[in-house]
C-alpha cells in the first residue's frame, strides 16, 4: 500500500500530467501521483524522462536489460512491472526478461549482455562493486559515449527504484497488458 496520498491536489498542472499519463500509458502511473503533491519535482523530473528517451548511444535492448537488473536488484516490484511492459513493448523478448534475475545461471544472455547486467548490479552496490576491469571492458565493448548513457540509465534506474519503494509504490499491472500471462510476478 502507498505511504502517500495517490490522490494529488487537482491543480491545472497534475491534470494536465493526469491526461499525458492516461494517453501514454493507458492510466495514471503511481510515481507521477506521488510526485504531484510537488509540481516542481513532478515537472523537472518529467522533462529529464522526456530528455532520456533521446539518447541514442546505447543499443536499446542494453538498457532495457540495464534496467530491469536494476529493479531487481533493488526489488521495486512497480519498476519490474513497468520495466517489462515496456521492454517488451520495445522487442525485449518475454522470455530473456524473464531470466533477468537468474542471469548468472542462464544461457541466454550473450558476453556482452552478461557485462551490461554485471555492471547494472554493480552500479546499485557498495563503491567497490563496479571494478577498473568492469569499466574498461564496457568501454571497450560499447564505446564510451554508450557506456556513459548506461551508467546514467542504471543510476536513474537506481533512483527510480528507491523512490517507488520508499513510498511504497507496488505493480501497478502493466505486465498484464503483455500477451504472456504471468509474466511477472
Amino acid at each position: 500500500m502507498a505511504r502517500i496520498s495517490l490522490d494529488p491536489p487537482n491543480t491545472l498542472f497534475t491534470r494536465l500530467a493526469r491526461a499525458y499519463s492516461r494517453r501514454r500509458y493507458g492510466t495514471d502511473i503511481d510515481p507521477g501521483l506521488a510526485m504531484g503533491h510537488n509540481p516542481r519535482v513532478l515537472g523537472s523530473y518529467a522533462i529529464f524522462e522526456t530528455l532520456v528517451e533521446r539518447w541514442h548511444s546505447l543499443d536499446p535492448r542494453l538498457g532495457h536489460l540495464a534496467v530491469m537488473a536494476v529493479a531487481h536488484r533493488l526489488g521495486c516490484s512497480w519498476c519490474t512491472d513497468f520495466g517489462f511492459w515496456q521492454s517488451y513493448a520495445a522487442g525485449v523478448p518475454a522470455e530473456l526478461l524473464r531470466q533477468v534475475p537468474d542471469w548468472r545461471r542462464s544461457s541466454a544472455f550473450s558476453d556482452t549482455e552478461r557485462a551490461v547486467l554485471a555492471y547494472a548490479e554493480a552500479i546499485c552496490g557498495e563503491e567497490d562493486e563496479v571494478s577498473e576491469e568492469m569499466v574498461a571492458d564496457l568501454a571497450h565493448r560499447l564505446g564510451k559515449p554508450a557506456l556513459v548513457e548506461l551508467t546514467m540509465l542504471a543510476a536513474l534506474e537506481n533512483l527510480r527504484s528507491r523512490f517507488n519503494r520508499s513510498l511504497g509504490l507496488t505493480r501497478q499491472g502493466f505486465t498484464d497488458r503483455c500477451p504472456v500471462p504471468g509474466a511477472v510476478q
